[in-house]
């Protein structure tokens, strides 16, 4: 007779995680299983390890600024060994505090790999044991996405690029959305010879217009090589261990390390979803509804595996509104339409609500407010770096449809700002607000006139 549990959670990752904490809270009880580690992408591979790398990345620029205002010291030097090292104490903390968590809400932790096998039925693929359950869980979450291309298999990915024994001297990251911008920053900072490859016309495709180009912009002055409108068309492995890879203009370059950045796509495969008629969305991702139930009625999915808004406090908030559905008999939908969220690029960005191009086709009158100065750690240098604030609002009702920071610390601006916006802020809130000075937010609240107008999506000045 096979174990029977309330809910099975597949995926131990922070959509996962919650969910069963909360539902085991609740007195249901649960079984979450986890073929790799937990704590899931963003604890072991992704969001907390890169802003580690993001940090250390950022030092050497914090060398050259202290300098103009006294300090002297010799030659730093970065050993990349001791950095991973210590990373991978704080994974292991991490880690043990996610199952610390799930052990005191006494959900069942099964090391081992889960595949649907039907409604209601979860096996064990290590185990050979199938479980029961009136409801399962996937929250999988997804993986990079690997081009399709002759010599891809020499190429890394971001989880490869968490444990590389080495730096390479030359890399090329392949990708324009945050993570490859992040990495390219990372790697940059830490003194490697970097180049960035999109095959569109701009980085970061879906930001504001002046965000892209004044972080793309800072990334070139910081030493990064952007190469736009190109592709890779194969990759060869050198004598010397290196990668030749060519591209789609003609030019063969080698480098070190080549790492694809292409996106990511659902964990889906082998997962059995099929064997309980689970239906998938145009992207290939679960289709779920508002309440994150699949076209099965017991079978629910949470997170990146739904391809809704890949970030982790979202997967977290979907985890928690299943279980106050199911469990608390409270039907909760988690609300997509404003997410405050940043890019740890550098220059770092921070961004909620609308784009500029989005508010004009939305709203027949939007007000844009702009400003760009250099922050205030380098007005004692002579680096050029700036500041972008931008705010946009409808010039009928006033109210801030979107704000958008690129910057030092512009993702700790931005949650606050997120807060303001998801309440329905107008600028008169804002310029109600007194600024906090001297500080670089305080821009947010002195933004007096519009610096442009747009109408029926024209600008009218």
């Amino acid at each position: 007779m096979s174990r029977h549990y309330d809910l099975v959670v597949i995926g131990a990752g922070s959509g996962g995680v919650r969910a069963a904490r909360m539902a085991s809270t609740y007195g249901a009880k649960v079984a979450i299983i986890e073929e790799y580690r937990l704590g899931g992408t963003c604890v072991i591979r992704g969001c907390v390890p890169k802003k580690l790398f993001v940090l250390a990345s950022r030092y050497p620029e914090q060398f050259e600024v202290a300098q103009s205002f006294g300090w002297s010291f010799g030659e730093p030097e970065f050993n990349w060994s001791t950095l991973l090292s210590n990373k991978d104490k704080e994974i292991d903390r991490l880690e043990g505090i996610y199952g610390n968590i799930l052990g005191g809400a006494n959900v069942e932790i099964i090391r081992d790999r889960g595949v649907v096998t039907g409604p209601n039925s979860v096996k064990l693929a290590k185990a050979n044991e199938e479980l029961s359950a009136d409801r399962i869980l996937v929250a999988t979450g997804g993986r990079p996405f690997v081009p399709n291309i002759p010599g891809s298999e020499l190429g890394i990915t971001s989880n490869e690029a968490f444990h590389l024994k080495e730096l390479p001297k030359k890399i090329l990251v392949n990708g324009g959305g945050y993570i490859a911008v992040e990495f390219a920053g990372i790697f940059a900072g830490l003194g490697v010879e970097t180049t960035l490859l999109y095959r569109g016309d701009q980085i970061l495709r879906g930001f504001d217009e002046d965000v892209r180009e004044i972080v793309a912009e800072q990334m070139k002055a910081r030493g990064v090589e952007i190469k736009l409108n190109a592709n890779i068309e194969r990759m060869d492995r050198c004598a010397d261990g290196n990668i030749d890879v060519s591209f789609d203009t003609g030019e063969v370059v080698e480098f070190g390390e080549v790492m694809f950045a292409t996106g990511r796509v659902p964990n889906i495969e082998g997962l059995g979803l099929d064997t309980a008629d689970v239906k998938l969305n145009k992207s290939g991702a679960i289709d779920v509804d508002a309440y994150s139930q699949t076209s099965c009625h017991s079978i629910y999915a949470v997170g990146d595996v739904t391809d809704r808004a890949a970030l982790t406090p979202v997967a977290i908030r979907e985890g928690a509104a299943f279980v106050e559905t199911v469990y608390n008999d409270t039907p909760t939908a988690v609300d997509h339409s404003i997410i405050p969220t940043a890019v740890f690029s550098e220059p770092e960005i921070g961004t909620v609500g609308m784009v500029e191009h989005e508010a004009a086709k939305a709203h027949s009158k939007v007000n844009v407010y702009l400003s760009t100065f250099r922050p205030m750690q380098n007005t004692l240098t002579s680096r050029p770096e700036k500041m972008l604030f931008k705010l946009i609002t409808d010039g009928e009702t006033d109210k801030v449809l979107g704000v958008h920071i690129v910057g030092p610390s512009a993702g700790e601006m931005i949650q606050m700002v997120g807060i303001a916006v998801s309440m329905g802020a107008t600028k008169a809130d804002f310029d109600r607000t007194i600024a906090v000075h001297p500080t670089a937010a305080e821009e947010l609240v002195t933004l007096k006139a519009p610096t442009y107008q747009l109408v029926d999506g024209k600008r009218a000045n």
